[in-house]
């Protein structure tokens, strides 16, 4: 889908082709301009779910209501962006300032246009249930509800940049040395050593090593005039498991002692879960610091619904918090 889509329906892109999302800000691809609508979808679409709540009190409280839910998601970003970035960088993170910001834009964007889906029911209620606590308590709910979605987004947007390396710590790009291949301390008595190319032990670039061949298989190649070499020799005898990666079950001569295998580093197992990145198990701390910051800021910039019963005020004194008024609230149902 084209990404020069205006910016109201930039939601329709992150919903339909949210992979395309992602690999845009993994590859960093024109993210200001992205960031920049999912910037203008946002304020709009809150401005008008505001103007919804601030509709219970009085036109004025429409108004300003429009303008203060935008102010709150954008501060609240302002306020712990910051924290994200520097916990990315702390655990070994590549994520720029850039990325980490379209990725909250991306879950701001869609909480921001869930919610203002759910306006006409809101107007509903309000039209036809006018009672100041429930309708506070159903917008708090739609709001949780919208919130909880975005965040959805941001977890999936954060495992897509796990699965690119960009929650990891840089590797060195510096192959390791192959490590050499242990030969038998012992060879069978009668036996010839034939060498045998590297490829057959399963190491590639490896010098080739001496491998114990039966005498009787050598005196057979010797009588046919052939010298015993790598070339005209029968099958030698397979390189043991323990350092030639072959099947369990090769036959050895009677007497063969094969080495052990000298590297010691262990191999991980197809299937074995792999440890969460550090960057992940912050990104759930972040997303409740993001929250309680939210709702603390919406404490200090409310009314947001307005009180009918209650003259029209800018702002109220900041006594008391958000999480004791809606179970207030609950309470006096």
């Amino acid at each position: 889908m084209s990404g020069d889509r205006p910016s109201p329906l930039v939601i329709e892109r992150i919903l339909r082709d949210r992979q395309g999302i992602w690999q845009q800000i993994v590859a960093e691809g024109d993210l200001n301009a992205l960031t920049g609508r999912m910037l203008a979808s946002s304020a709009v679409a809150l401005a008008c779910y505001g103007a919804v709540l601030g509709a219970f009190h009085s036109p004025l409280m429409a108004l300003t209501s429009a303008l203060k839910l935008p102010l709150l998601f954008l501060v609240t970003l302002a306020i712990c962006l910051p924290t994200l970035y520097l916990f990315n960088l702390v655990f070994g993170a590549r994520l720029s300032v850039r990325q980490s910001l379209a990725l909250v834009m991306v879950a701001i964007t869609v909480t921001s246009m869930l919610a203002v889906a759910f306006a006409p029911i809101s107007l509903f209620f309000l039209i036809t249930a006018p009672d100041y606590g429930f309708f506070k308590l159903l917008n708090v709910a739609i709001l949780t509800l919208s919130a909880l979605v975005g965040l959805r987004f941001l977890t999936g947007g954060m495992q897509v940049l796990n699965d690119h390396g960009l929650l990891a710590p840089a590797t060195s790009n510096v192959p390791a040395a192959v490590p050499a291949i242990a030969v038998p301390a012992t060879v069978p008595a009668g036996a010839v050593p034939v060498a045998v190319p590297a490829e057959s032990a399963g190491v590639a670039g490896a010098a080739a090593e001496p491998v114990a061949v039966p005498a009787g298989a050598a005196a057979a190649s010797t009588a046919n005039g052939a010298a015993p070499d790598a070339t005209t020799a029968p099958a030698p005898a397979q390189v043991p498991t323990q350092w030639s990666g072959q099947p369990a079950g090769a036959s050895f001569p009677p007497g063969y002692q094969p080495a052990q295998r000298p590297w010691g580093s262990p191999q991980v197992r197809r299937g074995e879960p792999t440890q969460r990145p550090a960057s992940m198990t912050l990104l759930y701390i972040w997303i409740l610091l993001f929250g309680f910051v939210g709702t603390q800021l919406a404490w200090t910039l409310r009314p947001f619904f307005g009180d009918p019963d209650k003259d029209f005020s800018l702002f109220r004194s900041i006594d008391g918090n958000f999480y004791a008024e809606i179970l207030r609230t609950i309470a006096n149902l």
